[in-house]
């Protein structure tokens, strides 16, 4: 899909509204610990400071409800934005209220203001038409450069794309790179291409599963999601996480991989622990003989030298979701181990965002892959071939002439 570009707009002088991504996670403390959404960022904004653009950035920090929460509050962002960019950030106290009215309004060439947490307004996640229209005032230019967001219709997403023709609205550099990536990713991958899939449940990469059958030369699963498919397989899987609503579907997924040739690997052997804890007691057992009351929490050793194997010879890896319960040091090996493989092939690595992404930076190898995405949900949407409702009124119709 072609994107209206960033730099087919007359941004000169301009007010522009740019939407970010800043939902990056924090300490106990309030101290960010993983800013690369911030960085990532980076290249559209300096973008628009070089034309002597007025630039107004808005972003969205964990899940207020619609209401002021001050734990929520963008002060943090502000501040490393403000390092990053070497020049001076001015956060309002508010998002549509007096305060951000007021330094819209005085805002000068070349200056910076960030708006305080847009989901502080309820009308945010509800994508009010009210909210949209008073966020559309504020600029003559909308860019949104939020991939990790562009799956939710939201007001700062999609509702104040109506308010700006294709001359005044286009996609940042960072989403543009996104949607390309994964577009020549799931269209055109050198082959052998394999997806690991992992997380805990089925039933949140089912459509991405189905999608990847027919691009996908193995697919090799991990995390709690496996053991629906062990189950459907007639295995006991004892305690473990299981979706027996999906039971079928698993098995329809297992069969036309089979049909289409696709290689689809399981866990052969478990960590397992007699309770979901750190201080558990834990063993590994084959696959076929977890003990009624105990639940697999990683990847066994012959699991992890099997995916070693199959992995050996693809030249395209895409990555969504652990193999384990990588929060916890006992039952984070597994995933470790696939990381560290993974990032020592010669093969074009993608990660797939979420906790995939915090996994390979704690392991330390984030650098080491060759794409990182910014957005968990987004990415797996777009793997399920679905146009995302941030993206879809930055395309470029085929009968457009701009």
């Amino acid at each position: 899909m072609e994107l209206l570009n960033i730099k087919d707009l007359d941004l000169a002088g301009k007010k522009v509204f740019i939407r970010c991504d800043f939902n990056v996670p924090m300490d106990e403390f309030g101290n960010i610990s993983d800013d690369r959404r911030i960085r990532s960022a980076l290249a559209t904004i300096n973008y628009c400071l070089d034309q002597e653009c007025c630039v107004i950035l808005a972003s969205h920090l964990g899940r207020p409800k619609g209401e002021v929460d001050l734990k929520f509050s963008l002060e943090p962002v502000a501040k490393r934005v403000q390092k990053l960019l070497k020049r001076d950030v001015v956060l309002a106290t508010d998002v549509i209220g007096e305060d951000a009215k007021s330094k819209v309004a005085n805002l000068k060439k070349g200056e910076v203001l960030l708006l305080e947490n847009l989901r502080f307004e309820k009308g945010e996640t509800k994508n009010t038409e009210e909210l949209s229209k008073q966020l559309a005032d504020m600029a003559e230019i909308y860019i949104n450069d939020a991939f990790g967001v562009s799956h939710r219709a939201h007001a700062s997403v999609e509702g104040i794309t109506k308010f700006f023709d294709n001359q005044h609205k286009s996609a940042g550099f960072l989403l543009k790179k996104e949607i390309d990536f994964f577009g020549k990713l799931v269209n055109s991958p050198v082959r052998p291409f394999a997806a690991i899939v992992g997380g805990s449940k089925v039933s949140g990469k089912l459509e991405a599963l189905i999608n990847l059958l027919p691009k996908v030369d193995k697919i090799i699963i991990g995390g709690g999601m496996a053991f629906t498919f062990l189950k459907q397989m007639g295995y006991n899987i004892g305690a473990s996480l299981v979706e027996d609503d999906l039971l079928e579907e698993a098995g329809h997924v297992m069969a036309e991989a089979a049909r289409l040739g696709v290689k689809f690997y399981l866990p052969v052997d478990v960590v397992v622990a007699e309770k979901f804890s750190e201080d558990s007691v834990s063993k590994i057992v084959t696959a076929q003989e977890i003990p009624d009351n105990w639940m697999g929490l990683d990847i066994g050793p012959a699991t992890v030298r099997l995916y070693r194997e199959a992995l050996n010879n693809v030249q395209t890896v895409l990555w969504n979701g652990p193999m384990g319960v990588y929060e916890m040091d006992k039952f984070a090996r597994g995933s470790s181990k696939i990381a560290h493989f993974v990032a020592d092939s010669y093969a074009t690595t993608v990660v797939g965002g979420g906790d995939t992404a915090d996994l390979v930076q704690k392991i330390g190898v984030d650098e080491e892959m060759t794409f990182i995405s910014t957005g968990g949900g987004a990415s797996l949407e777009l793997l399920e071939g679905k146009i995302l409702p941030g993206v879809l009124p930055l395309m470029i119709k085929k009968d457009e002439v701009l």
